[in-house]
């Protein structure tokens, strides 16, 4: 879920473009085997890392496999939990990098200022001042923050920080967003733009 100026959780599920109803939401992904047994550390991408077993299974990204969790202890910032059916250090570590997911009839809905990452994928951006920027086409965490990623396609994206004063409008009933950018927001794809044009014909 994000919420403008703070964490942001579940992370978008690297979709590139946006459905008209997203049936599922991305709630963590599977970091690693934990010891011998067949426990996993998990990245949990809600509020709470131990809710992400309250939501029923889970299942992975193509919505073959399904897993029940439950959660034993956090270990950091990780949940290390057991998954049925899964009995060894082996069977956990053949899991790793593995995403799960929920139904998003199973979450809550989001309070006011908040939004699931796969909501805000595929939105149309504009400046307030009209300038068409593109799409939102990923949403990313790299550790300080939430980030937009912004273009008409991955190579000319630009990287927006989604901050309430940086992104002051999320309209997802009209599929909009705006943006009032910082001063140097935009400078690298200036620049990009400026080579594009100094090059010879």
């Amino acid at each position: 879920m994000a919420e403008r100026d703070d964490t942001v959780r579940p992370p978008a599920s690297g979709q590139r473009a946006a459905t008209p109803a997203v049936a599922r939401v991305c709630v963590g992904r599977i970091a690693g085997a934990q010891g011998v047994r067949g426990e996993v550390r998990i990245a949990c991408y809600t509020g709470d890392p131990y809710d992400i077993a309250s939501y029923g299974p889970v299942s992975d990204e193509q919505g073959i496999r399904q897993f029940k969790i439950r959660p034993v202890r956090m270990a950091k910032t990780q949940l290390v939990a057991r998954l049925e059916g899964v009995e060894d250090r082996n069977a956990a570590e053949a899991l790793r990098g593995v995403t799960l997911y929920v139904p998003r009839s199973a979450l809550p809905e989001p309070e006011e200022g908040e939004f699931y990452w796969e909501d805000l994928v595929g939105l149309q951006a504009a400046t307030i001042d009209g300038e068409q920027l593109g799409a939102v086409l990923s949403v990313q965490d790299f550790g300080a923050g939430t980030m937009l990623e912004i273009g008409e396609s991955p190579r000319s994206a630009i990287l927006v920080p989604f901050t309430r004063d940086i992104v002051p409008l999320v309209d997802l009933d009209a599929g909009r967003l705006e943006i009032d950018p910082p001063a140097g927001l935009f400078a690298a794809r200036d620049e990009d733009d400026l080579s594009e044009e100094e090059k010879p014909q």
